[in-house]
Formats: C-alpha cells, structure tokens, sequence
C-alpha cells in the first residue's frame, strides 16, 4: 500500500479532512512505537509505506506498557486534537494498519498490544 492509499483510507474510516488525518496518522504511529518492542515494531515498519516507516522507530528497545486510554491520550497531545478525537483516528490507523501488512504481522502486534486493542479493531469476536 502507498502513502496516499494509506492516508486515504484512514480519511475514509475517520471523515476528518486530509491534513488532519495525516497528522493523526503519524502522531498513531509514533505512539505505536512506544508500545511494541523494537523487533516488532521493525517489523511492522518493513510493510508500511516508505513515508511512516521513520515514525515507527522506537523511542526505546523495550515496549511501554500502557492501554487504549493512555494510547488515545497520548496521540491527543501529540496530534493536538481532543481525546475523543484522537481515540477515532486511533482505531481507524490500527484499522487501515491491519489492511496494509500480511495478516500474521498484525497479528503479531495485536498479541503485544493485548485484548483490548483487538476488541478496538476487530470488533467483539
């Protein structure tokens, strides 16, 4: 997938204009970076399009753990939108994430982010 599929269908998921949606793009995945381990967020950045890979590069080797809400308060800050807002372009990142990489990848990163991340993404199973 390429950067304006990619941003595309994330606008698509959320409705919020393009240069919001990219700012909601990167500020995700930087948060994104923080919560996966280097080896899986490498991982990660090997499938995404050329212009979100640096954004995928992790503050630190080890994985912060923290959950949906502190997930969607940190993009907030870091975007500059309101929480309720940044929650949205959250799930509809991880969402159009899950659609660009193989299958197994996001698999991979679900099992690091937890249950509540895939009830987020995937729906109640």
């Amino acid at each position: 997938m390429q950067y304006d599929d990619f941003v595309s269908s994330v606008q698509a998921r959320g409705g919020r204009p393009r240069d919001e949606t990219e700012t909601l793009v990167h500020a995700t995945l930087r948060v994104l970076a923080e919560r996966l381990t280097a080896g899986e967020a490498d991982d990660l950045r090997a499938q995404l399009p050329g212009d979100l890979q640096a954004d995928l590069i992790p503050p630190e080797p080890e994985a912060q753990p923290f959950g949906p809400d502190e997930f969607a308060r940190r993009v907030a800050r870091m975007a500059g939108v309101p929480e309720a807002e940044a929650r949205e372009g959250m799930v509809a990142v991880l969402a159009t994430t899950r659609d660009a990489v193989e299958p197994g990848e996001f698999d991979e990163v679900l099992s690091q982010l937890g249950g509540e991340f895939a009830r987020l993404v995937l729906g109640p199973r």
